[in-house]
């Protein structure tokens, strides 16, 4: 594995992946005037991503595809327990709460990976790592709005459990980059993810969706377009940034997804910008500036 550094390029790859990552709303919305529900659309993003990942890895390096079998669980750990757990349910907290009560749960993620990284990889807890953590999650409470309506144990729990998911990414993908590329790690977490999606989303459903739709084509490159978008690009450039960053810093730094769906709410579906909702992308903002001002501590 290439050893963390503090150059541009790491915080800069976790930083687009999160830029792509805040545009899926423009992708979700879309799909779902289709009639798709929101495991269909994680399968459609997952299972074209997946396929894509693969031409990837077959041009970049067909010897990339072995994978030893005591690493599978590590994998299965990543395409089930991450990828697909956390997706399936954020969704489910979406519609067991408001939606921005599901968003401030998902994003717990990163205090989740600071705990697993100090804990499992010995990573320096700086007075730096801190501050920016409470800044970026402030941050993303105030964006995704302060409200705890409607929220029962079972919501808690499924919401934790998607932020818990989100950041195992973060834990998992640093163990599999010690011992493969960032095209194997992913490639083989989205054809894991992608099977189990299948498994749970009822494929002939949405291919009978998609089929009625006035054009066929056009929603099938819109469907394609959605993986390249919200999975392929970020998830590459989120896993090959963690081969430069480390993972508690790097869950931080992906904040900016939140504060980018705030922007693109306002750009382009004309959504309104809250006072509170402008002040969390100021905090996120100062999250993402502090954790890269220049130092000679490398935490």
């Amino acid at each position: 594995m290439t050893k963390k550094d503090n150059n541009a390029l790491g915080p800069a790859l976790i930083i687009l992946a999160g830029i792509f990552w805040g545009s899926m709303g423009i992708f979700v919305r879309r799909l779902a005037a289709y009639g798709l529900s929101s495991i269909q659309i994680v399968c459609v993003r997952v299972v074209l991503a997946a396929l894509v990942f693969c031409l990837i890895l077959l041009v970049k390096d067909p010897k990339g595809f072995r994978i030893s079998l005591r690493d599978l669980p590590l994998f299965l750990g990543l395409g089930l327990g991450s990828v697909l757990v956390f997706t399936v349910c954020y969704f489910t907290a979406i519609s067991m709460m408001p939606l921005s009560t599901a968003a401030i749960l998902l994003y717990t993620s990163p205090i989740w990976i600071m705990l697993m990284s100090v804990l499992f990889f010995h990573e320096k807890l700086t007075a730096r790592k801190i501050l920016a953590l409470v800044l970026a999650f402030g941050g993303c409470v105030l964006v995704s709005g302060i409200s705890g309506g409607g929220l029962t144990v079972t919501g808690l729990l499924i919401g934790l459990g998607s932020g818990i998911g989100y950041g195992l990414y973060s834990i998992l993908g640093t163990v599999a980059l010690r011992r493969y590329s960032p095209y194997t790690v992913t490639t083989w977490t989205f054809l894991i993810a992608g099977t189990g999606s299948l498994l749970i989303s009822r494929p002939a459903d949405i291919a009978s969706k998609l089929s009625a739709a006035p054009s066929v084509p056009g929603v099938l490159g819109f469907c394609l377009l959605t993986a390249l978008v919200t999975a392929v690009v970020p998830f590459l450039a989120y896993t090959l940034g963690l081969r430069r960053v480390e993972a508690s810093k790097a869950g931080i730094l992906a904040t900016v997804e939140p504060m980018v769906a705030t922007l693109i709410g306002v750009l382009v579906f004309s959504e309104p910008l809250t006072l509170t909702s402008g002040l969390g992308v100021l905090l996120i903002l100062a999250a993402v500036v502090l954790l890269n001002l220049p130092s000679k501590d490398p935490g």
